[in-house]
């Protein structure tokens, strides 16, 4: 019986976790319309792009410790939506390092919708 009570308490406290898993970090309030998009960079895009909002630091860190494989900078570059979903879809370096479709539908538009309006955060006027 305590062993059945462990398994079970084991896996409730694996879910806990999991589900707190890419968000935990974002700092947009979780009535705002842009938390899915923020949520959604933070687990597909942050290990590789760097947005201080979203939690992420893929790219943050000195280059000399980092492999070749970081996304841009989202504190410090702007982009526009459309340019954003063109990523998305085709990925970058054509593909053979962000992959293709990393979202689709409604998860694309949040993401893009998101890092258009918070990106840039670290750039000059």
């Amino acid at each position: 019986m305590a062993r059945r009570f462990l398994t079970a308490a084991s896996l409730a406290a694996a879910a806990i976790l999991w589900a707190g898993c890419g968000s935990q970090d974002v700092q947009i309030a979780k009535d705002k319309p842009e938390r899915t998009g923020a949520v959604l960079f933070a687990e597909r895009c942050g290990s590789c792009h760097t947005l201080s909002v979203a939690g992420t630091q893929g790219s943050a860190t000195d280059v000399g410790d980092r492999e070749n494989v970081d996304g841009p900078n989202f504190d410090t570059r702007k982009e526009s939506v459309e340019d954003i979903v063109y990523a998305i879809e085709n990925g970058g370096f054509s593909g053979a390092i962000m992959p293709e479709n990393i979202a689709t539908g409604a998860e694309k538009q949040a993401i893009a919708s998101f890092l258009a309006k918070y990106a840039g955060s670290d750039v000059k006027p």
